[in-house]
């Protein structure tokens, strides 16, 4: 049987200098994304499409929700095939292509490093990595490929 789950957000635009949205270059892009009983993100169009490099922007922040996704998936596999997970760093990457005014990502790499606690662990901790990116909800969602290229250490 399908459980719903179901999510709120709102964001508010905060960019308006005076005169609204008069011209391309007369308003910021910043604004403010709330989620209830959490802290505000301050967020901003990329640096690249005129906005706030000192804020997050909704690139980043999709290539985030993936990364996270993974790592949370991952950490259940893990308990799952009884690979005891010490450590787990990710430094994911992302590639979006624009042409005229719209744009799209191509494509996401993760790149978890992850350390265990077993050198017999080393097998099963790099192919859980499969099982999690098949249950992560947001790689499931998403239109370009996801690639996860892991690397296992023993601590």
């Amino acid at each position: 049987m399908a459980m719903i789950h179901e999510y709120a957000v709102s964001v508010e635009w905060t960019g308006n200098r005076g005169t609204g949205t008069s011209g391309y270059r007369d308003y910021s892009r910043d604004h403010v994304v709330r989620i209830e009983g959490l802290p505000d993100i301050l967020g901003s169009a990329d640096r690249t499409f005129r906005g706030d490099a000192g804020r997050h922007n909704p690139e980043q922040l999709l290539l985030t929700a993936l990364a996270q996704c993974h790592m949370l998936s991952y950490l259940h596999q893990a308990v799952k095939v009884g690979v005891v997970v010490l450590d787990y760093q990710d430094a994911a990457t992302a590639t979006m292509e624009t042409q005229g005014s719209g744009g799209r990502f191509i494509q996401a790499v993760l790149h978890p490093v992850v350390t265990v606690a077993d050198a017999e662990m080393v097998e099963a901790a790099t192919s859980a990595h499969h099982q999690a990116h098949l249950d992560c909800f947001i790689a499931n969602s998403v239109s370009f490929p996801v690639v996860v290229e892991p690397t296992v250490h023993v601590g």
